[in-house]
């Protein structure tokens, strides 16, 4: 028997960022694409029900967007509920906005610290019977806090009706690195400590934080996206391949996986900061939150045993990109008698903006001498993703399926691996807006250096 579709959809933080960047496009594309016809009930501090149509048709017009017949019929499905969260009234409203629907999702686009007392509010008003949750990212702290987190979600919902949302999961060029590894029969014998001599993942930003100061002041980079969104890309390149068909059996492979990454030290990070980040409203004249880190990572286990991976994460880079590099060892003795680059053998995949998968190879330079040269082949190319990745994860939470979020145990395994290096243990070195981090960047990767700088996108047609 299949898990039951929701009745009903609440988001809170509906007048939000969040809400105007992601979720309004995401809803009418499930209008769109998948028939979604269920109350959807915006609950904020100040939203009106006009409000929020006014707000839904911005949004979809400033993305390019809008679509007449599904914002339509979106906007007959709209309900609000304005109201403060810390106070009995508006769950009250709330639970009488949703009328006979028996399996609400409620989706939590707001502040983490406001979770508690919004599940309390939900279960006081009898909105948590037969219902699912979604929380975003992040989700604590740190190990401590996102334990407590976890306690405070048990008392109001059971395991499986909580969804934690990573977005970097429901990207479609995240999926096909996972697709493209246990698709294909060549990579599997190569994919090893055996074979891979390194591998270096880059997500870089040319933007800084804009608007986001004081949020930003709270997170830095390694709580920002080092322990989740680069996290979860190591899980896909690196974990073994999923046993049956099981539900849980992708999230088994990535929860081993996590945990077998060995803890964090300061020795294995570098932390920056871009010039003119404590100048932006609402960050501090003597900040020490880092803009930029790289890290380098170990797995402790048979495949992965040696094989050192470098993250590098950070805002007013040279540009904005997101990619995988996969370093092959070269032969033992190199059999022309040429002195090759060691990084002369790689798979490149790129996750933004443009989807890609390339090979490092050596080719010979035409004429009578056994000379090469390195170029690099594109296997294929694709556009930017076709179905945005909140709207794929809204519709798996809205069917109950979880193969696509973040498992607590997964959760507590990643908040280990970084919560040596969180907060001001190591030295913040500057660097200058439009370079790719501080140069003690390229001191961490040392002898399987240089990294691999992302290639800007027109390069690449």
């Amino acid at each position: 028997m299949g898990v039951p579709q929701v009745d009903a959809l609440v988001f809170f933080g509906a007048t939000g960022d969040l809400a105007y960047k992601q979720i309004f496009p995401s809803l009418q594309g499930l209008v769109k694409d998948e028939g979604l016809n269920i109350p959807i009930i915006g609950v904020s501090r100040s939203g009106s029900l006009e409000k929020l149509k006014s707000r839904a048709q911005e949004s979809l017009e400033e993305h390019g967007l809008l679509d007449q017949a599904a914002f339509q019929k979106l906007t007959e499905l709209l309900r609000a509920v304005q109201g403060n969260y810390d106070a009995p009234e508006t769950f009250t409203k709330l639970r009488r906005e949703l009328g006979q629907a028996e399996r609400p999702l409620h989706y939590l686009a707001i502040h983490p610290s406001m979770f508690a007392e919004v599940a309390e509010g939900l279960a006081n008003s009898g909105c948590t019977t037969n219902s699912r949750v979604v929380l975003e990212k992040p989700f604590g702290r740190d190990l401590a806090s996102a334990q407590e987190l976890n306690k405070v979600l048990h008392q109001y919902f059971p395991e499986e009706a909580i969804f934690r949302i990573d977005h970097y999961l429901g990207k479609e060029p995240v999926q096909n690195i996972l697709y493209t590894r246990f698709a294909n029969p060549i990579f599997e014998p190569i994919w090893n400590r055996h074979y891979v001599r390194s591998i270096q993942i880059t997500m870089a930003e040319d933007y800084g934080v804009e608007d986001r100061g004081k949020f930003y002041e709270e997170a830095g980079a390694i709580r920002d996206v080092i322990q989740n969104h680069m996290l979860q890309v190591v899980s896909s390149l690196t974990m073994d391949p999923p046993s049956g068909n099981a539900p849980e059996a992708l999230r088994d492979e990535k929860g081993r996986l996590f945990k077998a990454i060995t803890p964090l030290t300061p020795a294995d990070v570098v932390r920056g900061q871009y010039h003119g980040y404590r100048s932006v409203p609402g960050v501090s004249a003597n900040s020490t939150v880092e803009t930029f880190a790289a890290v380098k990572l170990s797995i402790d286990n048979w495949r992965w045993a040696g094989v050192p991976i470098y993250i590098r994460a950070g805002k007013k880079m040279a540009l904005t990109s997101a990619e995988v590099v996969v370093e092959f060892k070269r032969p033992p003795r190199e059999a022309f008698g040429e002195i090759v680059p060691v990084l002369s053998s790689h798979m490149r995949m790129r996750i933004s903006p443009d989807i890609s998968i390339s090979m490092g190879l050596r080719v010979k330079i035409p004429g009578e001498r056994m000379a090469g040269q390195d170029v690099e082949l594109t296997l294929v190319r694709q556009p930017g993703e076709d179905m945005p990745p909140y709207q794929r994860l809204l519709g798996d939470a809205m069917r109950g399926s979880a193969a696509l979020f973040a498992r607590q145990d997964s959760v507590e395994a990643q908040w280990q691996v970084v919560d040596g290096i969180l907060g001001n243990v190591t030295p913040l070195y500057t660097y200058a807006p439009g370079a790719w981090g501080p140069e003690e960047a390229y001191q961490l990767i040392g002898q399987h250096g240089p990294w691999l700088n992302p290639h800007p996108p027109e390069s690449q047609s």
